[in-house]
């Protein structure tokens, strides 16, 4: 009898290049093992798969561990924030007041 399997994809984008990998899992698998199996933590050695933030069709997964994927999932692989959007947010408008007041 032949195992009944899932096509998904696994998509990481670092900053010099992308991955895209198509792969076929079983039923009941998760995120995390499917994102595990894809083989992508061998080409981008510097993410660790175990902890990066996952996501599917742009939503985060709050639990990867225990969310089971469905046929045509598209899992991405989140990178680390290099700065809190909100502090950048918040130290240009702190700069363009300081620029506007300095100009009247």
């Amino acid at each position: 009898m032949v195992e009944p399997v899932i096509e998904i994809e696994v998509v990481y984008a670092a900053v010099d290049r992308q991955a895209l990998r198509s792969i076929s899992v079983t039923p009941g698998t998760t995120v995390r093992a499917a994102v595990m199996a894809s083989g992508i933590g061998s080409e981008f050695p510097e993410l660790n798969l175990r902890e990066c933030s996952l996501g599917i069709f742009g939503k985060v997964v709050a639990d990867p561990d225990t969310r089971v994927i469905e046929a045509g999932d598209r899992i991405e692989i989140y990178r680390p924030l290099l700065a809190d959007p909100k502090e950048v947010r918040r130290l240009r408008a702190a700069k363009a007041a300081e620029a506007k007041a300095r100009n009247q």
